[in-house]
This record gives C-alpha cells, sequence and structure tokens, in this order.
C-alpha cells in the first residue's frame, strides 16, 4: 500500500515537534532505500557533484544534471518529500533567470521544492520564487557554492557580529516565504537561537542536536567512501569495506576459474550440442 505523500505544509507542522529526517539521495536505488526507511526529506543535493559525478566542487554542477538526478530519485519516491539544490549560476544572475530555473526543476524533474543558498542577499529572488508557486527550502551558515567567499570549509558565525548577520538571514528568508531553512556548520548555540528565533523547521547539519530537524550525506552515513569524514557526521556503517573486499574476491575468482561456477552458468541439452557440432 502506497504511504501518503508528505507536503509542504506537514514539514512546517514539525515545527517543535518530531525531528525532521532529511538525507541526499542522487538516483532511483539510494532514495528507495531513503524512502523505505522513513525518512522525511529526499535531498537531490548539488553534492552529487564531488559524491556521484568526481567534480572537484559543488560549483561545476549544470542544471541539466540536477534536473537528470532528480528525476532519477522520484522515481524511487512514494512518501518522501523531494528537495533539489538549484545550482551555482541557476540564480543568482537575476530574478527572472531564477524563476525560470525553478520552475524547470519542479517541471522537469518532478521535485516538491528547490533549495538555494544565501540570507539577506537572497531574500528578494526567494520571495519572488515563492510567490511564483514554487517552495524554497534556504540555506545560511557555510554555502558550499560561495564557500571560497567565506574563507574555505570552516564553521561560520563564531563571533557575535558574524552570529547576528545569521540571525538576520534566518528572518528574512523566514519573512521571504521560506518553508524551511538550513543550518550549516554553525555553532549549537547559534543554532539554537536561531531556532527558537524563528517560526519556520531548522535543518541543521554541524548545527548541534537542537535544531527542528537534521540532514546528512547519506555517503557520509553509511561510510561508502575511504575519504575524509566531516567531525558532524556520524558513520552509521562502512559499507565500503565489504564492498571493496567483495570486488577484490570477484577479480581473484574470475582470474583462478572458480566463478562462474556450474551454478551461475546455463546448460543445454547433450544432442543439441552434438546436432551443432555436425552442422560445421
Amino acid at each position: 500500500m502506497q504511504q501518503k505523500k508528505l507536503t509542504i505544509p506537514d514539514i512546517k507542522n514539525r515545527k517543535n515537534g518530531t525531528p525532521i529526517s532529511v538525507l541526499t539521495a542522487y538516483d532511483y536505488p539510494w532514495a528507495r532505500m531513503v524512502d523505505a526507511a522513513g525518512i522525511d526529506i529526499a535531498l537531490v543535493g548539488d553534492s552529487l557533484g564531488m559524491v556521484v559525478l568526481g567534480y572537484p566542487d559543488t560549483v561545476s554542477v549544470t542544471m541539466e544534471e540536477m534536473i537528470h538526478h532528480t528525476k532519477a530519485v522520484v522515481r524511487g519516491i512514494e512518501r518522501a518529500l523531494v528537495v533539489t539544490d538549484m545550482p551555482f549560476g541557476s540564480y543568482n544572475s537575476s530574478i527572472p533567470a531564477a524563476i525560470d530555473n525553478a520552475t524547470r526543476i519542479l517541471k522537469e524533474g518532478r521535485a516538491d521544492a528547490v533549495k538555494l543558498e544565501g540570507g539577506v542577499a537572497m531574500a528578494d529572488t526567494v520571495a519572488a520564487i515563492v510567490r511564483a508557486g514554487i517552495p524554497v527550502q534556504g540555506h545560511i551558515g557555510l554555502t558550499p557554492q560561495t564557500a571560497t567567499s567565506l574563507g574555505g570549509f570552516k564553521v561560520q558565525g563564531k563571533s557575535a557580529q558574524a552570529a547576528k548577520q545569521l540571525i538576520e538571514d534566518a528572518r528574512a528568508l523566514e519573512e521571504a516565504g521560506c518553508f524551511s531553512v538550513v543550518l550549516e556548520a554553525i555553532p549549537a548555540p547559534l543554532a539554537e537561537h536561531i531556532s527558537r528565533e524563528i517560526a519556520i523547521p531548522t535543518i541543521g547539519i554541524g548545527a548541534g542536536p537542537n535544531c527542528d530537524g537534521q540532514v546528512l550525506v547519506i555517503h557520509d552515513l553509511v561510510g561508502f567512501y575511504d575519504r575524509f569524514t566531516p567531525k558532524f557526521v556520524k558513520q552509521y556503517t562502512k559499507i565500503n569495506e565489504p564492498i571493496a573486499a567483495a570486488l577484490a574476491q570477484y577479480k581473484a575468482e574470475v582470474e583462478n576459474r572458480t566463478f562462474p561456477t556450474e551454478a551461475h552458468s546455463f546448460t543445454m541439452k547433450s544432442e543439441e550440442m552434438d546436432k551443432l557440432l555436425q552442422l560445421y
């Protein structure tokens, strides 16, 4: 039986209630697993640039790639809300371009909402997209698309003045009509304060335990890669190791001809094989 599809009001109504679970998903198989686990929001993050496509950063990701992966994720989702990142350059050149590209993500990708980075500076753009009938999730703190201007992948809002700016960013996004906002890599006390200050749900990533929800990159959570893992990530398992071992075993068995065995092969009647040989 198909589960009831979550809606924007469902997510907004979770403010100060049961925390909202969010995980990235980049294709159909991962989307199926995310949905089966009962995760509330499947985020088609532009992190797919590094995690799936092998780019050095998120800036390289295109609209076409985001739409392509969103389509695959949507096919695997029954219950979760699907939110797709607007890639760098798709919303920060002009408001008309932002509306057009957000529309494409919903119309072609079939996402339920879009996410974009930036606070006060992006509030007018967010408001215009929302007026166009497109739900928007905000993202402040460490914003990966503009990490270079922030001095790299560093915790944001550590000084009183920087923290005040993040509070203003969050308020501006709420006023612009965001249904929720991601708080990335900010001090836990600040994230808790922002969560109390605004009426829309906050989704933390490296922002402590007192946000209204949490998000992680699924490949980090399951230990899919043997690479650097951010401090805020908890690895619930490490699937890289058994996968690597299985691949190595496969290679060895192919080379020593212990795979495939009879159990993995198809047969034909001996008389048909004899008839075949007589044809030559």
